[in-house]
C-alpha cells in the first residue's frame, strides 16, 4: 500500500495551482496538525505542543489496514509540507511508523519549495527517515518564477539545493515546467541544461495547463482556445513551440543519462519515483489530510475539502455510509469503480508508462485477457503506428505519446 499525506498550506496560492491549498498562519496550522498530537499523547509530551493532530487521528483510524497492506512508499505533498516545523513533520512520521507496516526500504517523499527550506529542517526530514525530496523549481529564470507568482528565486534554489546534498539527501527530484507565458524553447532548454549540471536523480519536466478557478486561467483562457485551435496567441507558447520543447527535453535528458519512464518523468537507474509508480499501477493507497483521495478496495474515498469541518470530522471518526458504500465521516464522497472502469484505469494510467502494460498483469487483475476486451482497439491502434506489442507487453510508440489523447480514447468502454 502507498500512502499519501495532504498538508494544504502555502506562503501564497502560484498563479496557475489548482490545487487544495492556501496560505495559513501559525494558529491554522497548529490546529491542523495539533488535532494529531491530541491522540497521540507521547509525542504532545515529548514536544509540549496541543494534544493530538487530525491527520494522525485518521491514520489511527486506518490502523485495521496495517495487516493487510504493508506501507511501501510515503508522500507528502501539498501545498508545501516544508513549510510546516520541522517538528510537525517528524511527529507526523513517528505516528506513521506506529500505526502501520512500514517497509524497511520505503521510499519516503516530501515536496519542498524553495524559500521554505533550511538546514534544521532538511537534517529533521533525514532524521525520521525521509529519504527522498521533490523541489519544485519550475524554471532557473528569476522573471519567469515572478510570473508563475512563486516565492523564491533561483538563487535560493540553488542554496536549498546544496544544503540538501550536504545534509545527505541522495534521492532528489527538481521540478520544472514549460509552455509558460512568453517562454520560448531556448529558455526552456537553458533551465533544464543548468539542472542537468546539478545531477539529481530525478528530473519532473511538466508541460503548463490553464486550469480554471486559477489567476491564470483569467488572463489566458482564451488564448488557452486559441493555442488548441492552431490559431496564434499573444502570451502563450504556441502548439508547435510545445512540441519542440518536449522532443528537445527527452533528447537532452537521454544525452545526460536520464531514462524517460513516463511522459513527463525522467531518472538515473534505479531512481524512479516508486510512489508514482505504484499509482500508475493502481497499488491500493491510502490518502490522509484534508481532500485527500484513496483507493481501497476498489472503492474511491475523497476526504472533506472544508478545513473547519476536516477537522471537527477527524476530532470524532465514526462510520456512515454514502449512496451505500460504507465510508467515515470525514469522507466527502466514497465510489464504488465498476469493472469496466478499473479497467480503463489500468490501460490509461499504465499506458502513461514508456514500458507500457503487461498484459499478464491485466489477466491477473480481471481474470480476463486483455485482447477479450480490447483486441480490436489494440490492433487499430498498431496499425495506426500508435502502439506495438513486445512479448508480454503493449506500449505507445513516439507518435502514440505524442498523440496519447486520441490513442487513450480507445481504451474507454460502455457501460
Amino acid at each position: 500500500m502507498e500512502l499519501y499525506v495532504h498538508i494544504p498550506f502555502c506562503v501564497r496560492k502560484c498563479e496557475y495551482c489548482d490545487f487544495l491549498s492556501a496560505p495559513a498562519d501559525e494558529r491554522l496550522q497548529n490546529r491542523y496538525v495539533g488535532a494529531l498530537l491530541h491522540e497521540i499523547r507521547y509525542y504532545g509530551q515529548t514536544m509540549g505542543r496541543p494534544d493530538l493532530s487530525t491527520m494522525v487521528q485518521e491514520i489511527q483510524s486506518y490502523q485495521e489496514l496495517s495487516g493487510e497492506y504493508k506501507v511501501q512508499t510515503i508522500f507528502l505533498g501539498g501545498g508545501t509540507p516544508s513549510l510546516l516545523a520541522p517538528e510537525y513533520i517528524a511527529l507526523l512520521l513517528k505516528q506513521i511508523q506506529v500505526s502501520f507496516e512500514v517497509e524497511a526500504d520505503a521510499e519516503i517523499t516530501i515536496e519542498c519549495n524553495p524559500g521554505t527550506l533550511n538546514e534544521e529542517k532538511l537534517l529533521t526530514y533525514k532524521e525520521v527517515g525521509i529519504n527522498r525530496l521533490s523541489i519544485g523549481l519550475q524554471s532557473a529564470f528569476d522573471d519567469e518564477l515572478k510570473i508563475l507568482g512563486r516565492i523564491h528565486t533561483y538563487r535560493q534554489f540553488l542554496e536549498n539545493y546544496e544544503c540538501a546534498r550536504r545534509c545527505g539527501f541522495e534521492n532528489i527530484n527538481v521540478d520544472l515546467m514549460s509552455a509558460l507565458p512568453y517562454q520560448s524553447t531556448e529558455k526552456f532548454v537553458t533551465s533544464l541544461k543548468r539542472v542537468i549540471a546539478l545531477k539529481p536523480e530525478h528530473i519532473s519536466a511538466y508541460s503548463l495547463i490553464i486550469e480554471k478557478g486559477t489567476p491564470f486561467y483569467e488572463k489566458y483562457k482564451f488564448e488557452a482556445v486559441l493555442r488548441e485551435a492552431g490559431k496564434p496567441t499573444e502570451h502563450l507558447p504556441s502548439e508547435e513551440t510545445e512540441y519542440e520543447i518536449y522532443k528537445k527535453t527527452q533528447e537532452i535528458l537521454a544525452e545526460a543519462g536520464y531514462e524517460h519512464y513516463e511522459v513527463s518523468n525522467y531518472a538515473k537507474q534505479g531512481k524512479e519515483a516508486r510512489h508514482n509508480i505504484g499509482y500508475w499501477k493502481r497499488v491500493p493507497y491510502l490518502g490522509v489530510g484534508l481532500g485527500a483521495a484513496s483507493l481501497i478496495g476498489e472503492v474511491r474515498y475523497s476526504n472533506i475539502r472544508e478545513i473547519e469541518a476536516y477537522i471537527k470530522a477527524c476530532g470524532n471518526i465514526s462510520a456512515k455510509e454514502i449512496d451505500g458504500v460504507p465510508a467515515l465521516n470525514l469522507h466527502e464522497s466514497a465510489d464504488a469503480i465498476s469493472r469496466h472502469a478499473q479497467m480503463e484505469e489500468f490501460m490509461f494510467l499504465g499506458l502513461r508508462k514508456i514500458n507500457g502494460v503487461s498484459e499478464y498483469d491485466f489477466y491477473k487483475s480481471f481474470r480476463v485477457s486483455m485482447d477479450e476486451i480490447y483486441k480490436e482497439s489494440i490492433e487499430n491502434l498498431i496499425k495506426e503506428g500508435l502502439l506495438v506489442r513486445e512479448e508480454d507487453r503493449i506500449r505507445l510508440t513516439d507518435r502514440g505519446i505524442d498523440l496519447r489523447n486520441y490513442a487513450l480514447s480507445q481504451f474507454l468502454l460502455g457501460e
